[in-house]
């Protein structure tokens, strides 16, 4: 592992003259430190990574698109429903007139 010092109050304290706000020039800093402190291993992807996400948002696509059929048939069905309204209403009132 390599190890090395990194001053995270001085870059804030750099952020914070460079006008960043103070929450933030800390935030900044802290990301850098972990960042720069965590395991290369643990920041790229593998290919076993690669795969579990692929399957998750390929799951996720097909709940998606379930949804979606559900979501057109119930649609359909308000659509007729709404249109056997409108005609019965019309026939209504032409027999009105």
């Amino acid at each position: 592992m390599n190890a090395f010092a990194f001053d995270t109050w001085r870059y804030s304290k750099l952020l914070q003259q460079a006008g960043i706000m103070p929450e933030q020039a800390d935030a900044h800093a802290e990301a850098l430190a972990l960042t720069l402190v965590e395991p290369a291993s643990q920041r790229v992807m593998t290919k076993q990574d690669g795969e579990r996400l692929e399957a998750r948002l390929t799951q996720e696509i097909r709940e998606v698109k379930t949804e979606m059929k559900l979501f057109e048939q119930r649609m359909t069905i308000k659509l007729g429903s709404m249109l056997i309204l409108a005609i019965g209403v019309m026939t209504a009132l032409s027999k009105l007139v």
